[in-house]
């Protein structure tokens, strides 16, 4: 009932702990509470909070308008929604090193299990667009050191991702890893990866664990789980798969209202409501107060 009975510290524990294990874990994208409880009974095992995503839930582009504050809001929502770890991107850190390390904290504070901050020049573009620009290597790994000093709980996951290979090349991407992870990261996000051949190349270069990234229409290809296991990723997010799923389905419901002026041919595509109740687990609050909530739900 109401939040996760998993303190923050102890998920984040947890995930470290899976994380290290070598297997692949796979975090889809939320793009409300909602929707991350929805993935937690679906059995993955994590959620991911993409910077897309809330921005475009704020009806923006993905260009680095968003705030710390409004970042940190909606992850607190979503963390203390669910019982699995939440990793959230962080953007650049909002800011220069010292920018860094107050987001780390505020990120910290509102129950994440881990952020990412990128190499991207402010303000920063989305990931799969022509056009990025990356900081030098001393600004990058500077972000990643504030980022580390700044966490006060050991667990919380420091993941750098690296936008250099669209604007440089495999080879540049390889050599910001390295140096990235010598900067103390814990983890590394190697945006806009092309082929399985140049995963495989990152995953020989560095011995921390990688992120790979299956967003739709964008320069990657959309992998397998099975093919990135096999290449040696250790997470995989479809960071904005469930919205674009969620707002294509509501395009074509208001399209059926405006041509029939009705929605009962969409039915079996909707969430029925008992569905929702069990989701929102309606009967815990019933026990707990029948005055306030007091029905059965039905079928």
């Amino acid at each position: 009932m109401l939040y996760a009975s998993t303190p923050a510290a102890d998920k984040r524990a947890a995930f470290r702990e899976r994380l290290s294990s070598g297997e692949l874990l796979q975090f889809p994208g939320a793009f409300n509470p909602l929707s991350a409880r929805l993935i937690e009974h679906k059995g993955f095992d994590g959620v991911y909070i993409s910077g897309a995503v809330l921005a475009a839930d704020l009806g923006l582009p993905d260009i680095g308008l968003t705030t710390l504050s409004e970042v940190a809001g909606r992850g607190r929502q979503i963390a203390r929604m669910t019982e699995l770890p939440a990793i959230i991107d962080a953007d650049t850190g909002f800011g220069e090193p010292m920018n860094v390390a107050r987001t780390v904290q505020e990120l910290e504070d509102a129950g994440l299990a881990g952020l990412h901050i990128e190499d991207q020049i402010n303000p920063k573009r989305c990931g799969h667009l022509d056009g990025k620009q990356v900081v030098d290597v001393d600004t990058a790994t500077k972000r990643i050191r504030a980022a580390v000093d700044a966490r006060r709980d050991p667990n919380l996951l420091i993941m750098a991702r690296t936008d250099i290979r669209a604007a440089e090349g495999l080879d540049a991407a390889l050599d910001r890893a390295k140096a990235l992870v010598d900067a103390g990261a814990d983890a590394i996000f190697p945006e806009a990866m092309r082929t399985l051949d140049e995963f495989a190349a990152m995953r020989a270069a560095v011995d921390v664990p990688l992120l790979a990234n299956m967003t739709e229409f964008g320069k990657s290809e959309l992998f397998s789980v099975d093919e990135l296991r096999d290449v040696g990723m250790n997470l995989v997010i479809w960071p904005v798969s469930m919205l674009r799923i969620a707002m294509g389905a509501t395009g074509r419901a208001l399209d059926e209202i405006s041509e029939k002026g009705h929605l009962r041919d969409k039915l079996g595509e909707m969430q029925h409501r008992a569905d929702l109740y069990e989701l929102l687990d309606y009967e815990a609050y019933n026990h707990f107060d029948t005055s306030v909530f007091n029905f059965q739900i039905e079928r």
